[in-house]
């Protein structure tokens, strides 16, 4: 979707240039260009064989692009998806598979050409870019640190606590921002945030639930998304911005319970207020707690929260929260720029449940207790479903539909049983299915 998403909103375009055999995979990434090439040599050709060779799924998205993108007639879609030989030729085109077939003596200058006209239409100047050096982190036992995010394990209950850093410091113009490059708050936390999430999802399987915390000012927060909105016209903000909006997507699709803890001393504004709004459900800490002088936990909404930053679904997070409620968003949006306690918070719906400092412990103990209870499959299905709401969009029946198939089919004998297609894919040995449908 990265792909997509940069042709869309980042002034790049996509080409590919197919001059042999596209399939599976290949030709799954050929369909997120914006332009498809195909040699016509009599040899070269687009197919996706999943399902004849292997009893499993184009599940990368190659499905659903082949009619929500390509608008390829479903009856020829089917008959694709079920041709090992796959696709070549002016059939190609005719079907809407490629968007062009090139003989081979022009290829070479046709391909040159439509790169050339391709390039000429985007709005980037070929300017220098920022480096994005390697992260600095440390991988403990059960931590790991970053110098805006840290990471806690509790490997007993099964959970992570994720607490983002509000910036130290942040530059003050256009200008400032660029000499910052890749340390600039916004960005570097976003990398800190994002590579955080993949290694829990890589590399810790047995975790089940993400807990939400930050600390810091959120004022400063709050200036942080200010440079996002009065810039965003830049490159690199606009960049920084769709990257941002990228994580905040795959906060979304993590296969994980999502908790916010809202308590004195955090910074969830703007922004990191997306991961309130993300979480299945978010707890707010009224008033303070006994020889606390942080003061009471608020909660701060931006301009960003309203435009910068759609789900998969193509809604905001707010107006996928107040989903049939548009007097709720434009309520919400009249709070822009304002400190909200925790009744107020409640009041506008903006969080799920406020506790004083009397109940916090042990309701908040409960609440993950419980979750940590329940199956991880079913909840996996329930959050899901429970997510996105309103319209489909080809990501949310890429991510909701294809990728839920795709999962279920590989867990199937009829792919990776022994006598599955998985199992005995080269040996010349036919399948041998359970021809029961369920």
């Amino acid at each position: 979707m990265s792909i997509e998403d940069a042709s869309e909103n980042s002034g790049q375009t996509y080409l590919a240039a197919i001059s042999g055999t596209a399939a599976g995979g290949g030709y799954e990434l050929a369909v997120t260009a914006d332009h498809i090439m195909l040699i016509d040599d009599r040899r070269s050709s687009v197919s996706l064989p999943e399902l004849p060779l292997l009893a499993v799924l184009p599940g990368t998205g190659g499905l659903t692009r082949l009619t929500d993108k390509r608008r390829v007639r479903r009856d020829r879609a089917d008959i694709f998806c079920t041709a090992e030989e796959g696709v070549r030729g002016n059939r190609a085109v005719e079907w809407r598979l490629v968007d062009e077939v090139v003989p081979p003596s022009a290829w070479d200058a046709t391909v040159k050409e439509r790169a050339l006209e391709l390039a000429a239409k985007s709005d980037r100047d070929g300017g220098k870019g920022v480096s994005l050096t390697p992260l600095d982190r440390s991988i403990g036992d059960d931590t790991i640190t970053y110098p805006h995010v840290r990471v806690a394990l509790d490997r007993t209950l099964r959970s992570a606590a994720i607490t983002i850093l509000a910036p130290s410091s942040l530059p003050g113009d256009l200008r400032g921002i660029h000499d910052t490059g890749a340390s600039f708050w916004p960005l570097a936390m976003a990398r800190e945030l994002d590579d955080a999430l993949l290694h829990l999802r890589l590399n810790e399987p047995s975790i089940g639930l993400i807990v939400f915390r930050s600390v810091g000012d959120p004022a400063d927060v709050m200036a942080a998304d200010s440079l996002l909105e009065q810039y965003q016209s830049d490159w690199l903000v606009r960049e920084i911005r769709l990257y941002l909006k990228r994580v905040f997507k795959r906060v979304d699709m993590m296969a994980r319970s999502l908790i916010t803890l809202i308590e004195p001393g955090s910074c969830f504004a703007g922004s990191l207020a997306e991961l309130v709004f993300a979480a299945d459900r978010s707890v707010m800490l009224s008033g303070t707690a006994p020889g606390d002088n942080r003061g009471p936990a608020t909660l701060h909404l931006s301009a960003l929260n309203f435009s910068a930053y759609p789900m998969g679904n193509g809604l905001s997070r707010l107006a996928n929260r107040f989903y049939g409620e548009p007097d709720s968003v434009d309520t919400a949006a009249g709070l822009i720029g304002e400190t909200l306690d925790a009744e107020a918070a409640d009041e506008h719906g903006l969080i799920t449940l406020a506790y004083d400092s009397i109940d916090w412990d042990d309701e908040v103990r409960l609440i993950l207790e419980e979750r940590a209870s329940f199956s991880p499959d079913a909840l996996t299905g329930l959050e899901a479903n429970l997510r996105f709401v309103g319209p489909e969009t080809m990501e949310t029946r890429i991510f909701g539909r294809l990728t839920a198939w795709q999962n279920w089919i590989f867990q199937r004998p009829n792919a990776v049983g022994e006598a599955g297609s998985l199992k005995r894919y080269g040996s010349g040995v036919r399948p041998d299915f359970n021809t029961e449908r369920v």
